[in-house]
């Protein structure tokens, strides 16, 4: 469980989250949604310690995250995994040495562990024999799965993930979709996503949380969301389903 509590955070006097309080729930995959320049992103990544509230609390089962020291955040930081926006693979290297990137530097693993480790990490994104590859050498979607590969490589209770279907076809973004909603019902994995993709709202979305304007402004499961009383979520859910059908008739 991970739970924001009151959390305040300014730039340049510009106030981005106004006093927000939220728990994700364990096991479920958490989506935060809302339109760009909502505060979605800001709230992401305070919840995970790239950004330090103004003031409020973020709390990591029982431990308050944001009370802790750098060293003491540490032991926390290692169960907590992340899948970038881009991917963010290191292109100089192999999908293996990605993906074994976090055992190289958080563990004391021999290499055989190490590797053994990896390879069920590939397989279990379905990239058994893709070891030896480069990131030029792969597709959008095969990006984003090495990326999850290396994001569980450490056994993570948390799980963050930046627009994880950013620059997908529809396709290829319910796969992705899936994988992470499969991995976190496997693991017990805390997951939570920020996206704007309406699909992935209504296909993966056990608990979503509408940020608008900074404030928590709606929450509840995609049973609930389409018969919600709530005239800026509405607007967003049409705003966004229109943006997708455009999107779609222009790929034709």
């Amino acid at each position: 469980m991970i739970r924001a509590e009151h959390i305040v955070k300014s730039f340049d006097g510009r106030r981005v989250l106004d006093d927000v309080s939220v728990e994700f729930q364990t096991g479920k995959t958490n989506l935060i949604i809302g339109r760009s320049g909502s505060g979605k992103t800001v709230l992401l990544k305070t919840l995970v310690g790239l950004h330090e509230p103004d003031s409020g609390d973020v709390w990591y089962d029982d431990v308050n995250f944001t009370g802790l020291g750098f060293r003491e955040r540490k032991a926390i930081r290692k169960d907590i995994g992340m899948i970038f926006q881009g991917g963010a693979l290191l292109d100089s290297s192999t999908v293996e040495e990605n993906v074994k990137l976090p055992l190289d530097l958080f563990t004391s693993q021999s290499e055989a562990e190490k590797m053994e480790r990896v390879n069920f990490c590939l397989q279990r994104v379905r990239l058994e024999n893709a070891n030896r590859l480069y990131p030029a050498e792969l597709s959008g979607g095969m990006i984003k799965r090495v990326a999850i590969a290396r994001a569980i490589v450490l056994n993570p209770r948390y799980l963050f993930c930046d627009e994880p279907n950013s620059g997908l076809d529809p396709q290829t973004s319910i796969v992705i979709d899936n994988l992470i909603h499969e991995i976190t019902a496997e693991y017990g994995i805390t997951t939570i996503i920020n996206t704007h993709d309406m699909n992935s709202v209504m296909e993966i979305g056990e608990k979503i949380v509408y940020i608008h304007e900074g404030r928590k402004w709606w929450e509840g499961t995609k049973e609930e969301i389409l018969h919600a009383d709530n005239r800026e979520l509405n607007d967003f859910v049409f705003a966004s389903a229109m943006a997708k059908r455009a999107k779609m008739a222009v790929g034709r």
